[in-house]
């Protein structure tokens, strides 16, 4: 089993990226290579937060890790 495996739904989490982006939110669904985010928030360096609309969709080739919080 994954790490990915253990994410438990309904959970708040901040998913770090590779890009160096971040994305704070309440994973709602995992399927297959995706994680899908409610009520998140896009996290950059030297920018303010930006509320995201609707769900965020991240594929997990793109996910350095994930806090659960």
């Amino acid at each position: 089993m994954s790490a990915y495996g253990r994410l438990i739904p309904r959970r708040r989490v901040l998913v770090n990226l590779t890009t160096g982006q971040a994305i704070d939110g309440v994973l709602v669904r995992q399927a297959g290579p995706l994680l899908m985010l409610a009520n998140a928030t896009l996290l950059e360096p030297n920018a303010e937060p930006t509320q995201l609309d609707g769900e965020a969709v991240i594929e997990r080739d793109r996910v350095a890790f994930v806090q659960a919080l």
